[in-house]
């Protein structure tokens, strides 16, 4: 699991060391407004958070958290009201459907290590859902709900950690969803949660409008930021800085890990916002060349750790099949030529696509899940 997480890690570090060399990234921000009675907007800005624009202004129900899925060129939005993940295009904020539905006020999402999408639940059980990037559900990771869940991080251990906004404290999960416990307690309404480059736990506080700072342990080390009441919503530079939405002024700000302000990102009521409620950097040409894919069949079956290779096909170009995680990264490659099963046994439980390169250009590919 350790090693899905560096992988994970590493691939969000290129893509932030990409658009912060490039300095041309885009800045969405989500807007809870008046909570449950809107109105909802996704909006858009610049690098520097100027050229206000509202990106998404439809099937919104009090959205919570904005997540790019950039190979397929789609944004998803969690929306608390109705209990869906809604997705759109990624460029253009066209609504295109569901992705999830039935979920107990979903709040904030994340790539877990295993490439598969984590979604917390402000009500029904609490527990954290888990689903392939295609929308099919995993069921429930967690073994322990946490009410109110609003916050979420991974440690480098794929340890995952989840704060409850009214019941006011961090629990730890391991890697496989089993509760480890209280990480902190005595908070005033918790939302998000992260690590900071420097290693250190940071917590938002909503009520108490400050962003506190621990050691990884967990251990209280100080208040960084005050005077951000209703704060919620982050995105992390690449320097460790960090942008925080703050609603009671409407704005976002950007400060150094030790609390100093850095700069007014998106000043108060740019473009019409009223509440932040999610922060999301995305690199402006983010999305990546498509290939045209042909599905092809190339091992049996689609279910499980070890697979049976179907035989090579007149029209491969090469003899060799690639696998990558549900993140796009490549985890391995096998030479067909001298192989007649893979043995998947060795790569965390999730979805992955295989691909074969076929004649005039076309990509072979396959979906399988792999599951000990």
């Amino acid at each position: 699991m350790k090693n899905a997480f560096t992988i994970l890690t590493t691939l969000l570090s290129v893509l932030f060391a990409s658009f912060t060399t490039a300095q041309d990234f885009d800045v969405y921000v989500s807007d809870a407004a008046n909570f449950s009675t809107g109105p909802w907007h996704i909006y858009k800005y610049d690098k520097n958070g100027f050229n206000g624009q509202k990106f998404i202004s439809d099937h919104l129900g009090w959205p919570q958290d904005i997540l790019f899925l950039e190979d397929q060129n789609i944004v998803l939005i969690s929306n608390l009201n109705d209990g869906t993940i809604t997705k759109y295009n990624a460029d253009t904020g066209e609504y295109i459907g569901v992705f999830a539905s039935g979920i107990g006020g979903p709040t904030r999402m994340s790539i877990g290590p295993d490439g598969l999408l984590y979604v917390l639940q402000w009500q029904g059980n609490g527990k954290v859902k888990r689903y392939q990037l295609n929308g099919t559900s995993m069921g429930d990771f967690t073994a322990s709900g946490v009410s109110n869940s609003i916050g979420i991080a991974w440690d480098e251990d794929g340890n995952l950690y989840v704060s409850s906004y009214n019941g006011g404290f961090v629990k730890k999960f391991s890697s496989s969803g089993v509760d480890l416990g209280f990480f902190i307690t005595g908070l005033n309404g918790p939302t998000n949660i992260w690590f900071g480059t420097n290693g250190d736990f940071y917590v938002s506080d909503w009520n108490e409008g400050v962003v506190k700072r621990y050691s990884p342990t967990g251990q209280f080390k100080s208040t960084v930021v005050t005077g951000v009441s209703q704060v919620e919503g982050v995105a992390l530079y690449p320097n460790g800085n960090f942008a925080i939405g703050v609603g009671s002024c409407s704005c976002v700000n950007v400060y150094k890990p030790d609390g100093t302000l850095v700069t007014n990102l998106v000043s108060p009521g740019a473009a019409g916002l009223i509440r932040p409620n999610a922060v999301v950097f995305r690199q402006k040409d983010a999305t990546p060349q498509k290939e045209v894919f042909k599905e092809q069949v190339i091992v049996h079956p689609n279910i499980g750790s070890h697979f049976r290779i179907s035989g090579i096909d007149a029209d491969f170009v090469n003899k060799e099949m690639e696998v990558y995680n549900a993140a796009g990264t490549l985890v391995q490659k096998i030479e067909l030529d001298s192989a007649t099963t893979w043995d998947a046994s060795h790569l965390p439980n999730g979805m992955y696509y295989l691909t074969i390169k076929l004649e005039e250009g076309y990509i072979g590919r396959q979906e399988i899940i792999v599951q000990k």
